[in-house]
């Protein structure tokens, strides 16, 4: 039976090797067969860094590379960029990145994308551009959201879309780095998830409509690379990169604050401790957390459990769930040898992925029955 190698869950430093004995008993022991590949076939190949997948109907596909196109993908394999993209600032992390259709997509050709864009000076920022699919290319492309404010910095962008079932659109965001103590500060839309409608403005039943930043919907955030709708709760979680340690896994609320970075469960990069606080009253916890990191990519449910892409440990993880809580975690398509930048599932629970490389792969899988 696989086991995942690295699932150690700890505070900061002193109980690493404990909690990761306990751990393993836990996953030993528990009544639950695992998840193992029964197919996979490559159903396109040479997509630069694909970022994000969207579904399109007739078995094609959306799918963005991160140095500045969106590619559509038919159902035999073949691949054309489409035109009618805006500038895009494709340096560091920045690119095109997030992706999706609009919910009425089968009647309007809409699509939603998030990319990295630039003001006058240079300044970049996570930008939102509402489209009108044709053949080969984007009309009618207007932009309906922008981050503010634009700064000098090539990380952490978050720009992962997705749509609720009531026609909001959800938008992650990072805290672009430098940003990181303005994540708490409802004066910027650093380390924020944003809500609004489909023309960008602010959902009527936001909580900080009063604010600078109407828009916002939870906050507190590092870096949000990850986001789906639960098929019956009908409330968003996601998943966002912590430091050294302490990627999360969260149940997004309105109004409600991740904490980031008053507390966390990992670690600066050199050693630091960013804060030595883990809980603090009025923050949310995580619903579960990796120490050390796996650098969680896309994210998508599959028959009530849940799929997470990992760009460090190079798989896609599959989280076992009950009652909504996180009972195992199972490493899949470790023979790729490739990090697992988006994961999509079909109505038929065909399972998609894209590998984050050069010549990046979209791959078609399925799994037990």
């Amino acid at each position: 039976m696989p086991f995942i190698k690295n699932f150690v869950i700890s505070t900061h430093r002193t109980v690493y090797a404990t909690l990761a004995i306990l751990a393993f008993l836990l996953s030993i022991s528990a009544p639950l067969s695992a998840q193992t590949v029964v197919s996979q076939q490559v159903l396109a190949t040479d997509l630069a860094n694909p970022w994000s997948i969207a579904l399109l109907p007739n078995n094609e596909f959306l799918v963005t590379e991160r140095p500045g196109h969106i590619a559509k993908v038919s159902a035999d394999g073949s691949v054309i960029r489409l035109s009618g993209l805006p500038n895009v600032v494709a340096e560091r992390q920045g690119g095109v990145l997030g992706v999706t259709l609009d919910p009425d997509f089968a009647n309007n050709q809409k699509i939603y994308v998030c990319l990295v864009g630039a003001d006058s000076k240079g300044n970049t920022g996570s930008e939102v551009y509402q489209a009108t699919l044709k053949a080969s290319s984007l009309n009618n492309v207007t932009q309906i959201f922008a981050a503010q404010p634009k700064i000098k910095s090539g990380f952490h962008f978050g720009c992962r879309l997705a749509f609720a079932d009531d026609g909001a659109l959800f938008i992650t965001l990072g805290d672009r780095y430098s940003g990181m103590e303005k994540t708490q500060s409802l004066d910027n839309h650093y380390g924020k998830v944003i809500r609004v409608l489909p023309d960008g403005s602010p959902h009527p039943q936001n909580s900080f409509l009063d604010s600078a930043v109407p828009e916002v919907y939870s906050i507190g955030h590092r870096n949000v690379q990850g986001i789906a709708l639960h098929p019956t709760l009908n409330v968003m979680w996601a998943h966002e990169h912590g430091p050294k340690g302490g990627d999360e896994l969260n149940v997004l609320k309105p109004g409600a604050n991740y904490g980031w970075p008053t507390i966390t469960y990992g670690i600066n990069y050199n050693g630091d401790i960013i804060s030595d606080k883990t809980a603090a009253p009025g923050l949310e916890q995580p619903l579960t957390y990796w120490v050390p990191s796996i650098a969680p990519s896309g994210m998508a449910f599959y028959k009530g459990d849940l799929l997470v892409g990992s760009l460090k440990f190079r798989h896609l993880r599959y989280l076992t769930l009950q009652d909504d809580q996180v009972v195992r975690q199972t490493e899949l398509l470790t023979d790729l040898d490739a990090r697992i930048r988006d994961v999509a599932v079909g109505t038929d629970n065909t399972i998609y992925v894209v590998t984050d490389e050069p010549k990046g792969r979209l791959i078609a899988l399925r799994l037990q029955p």
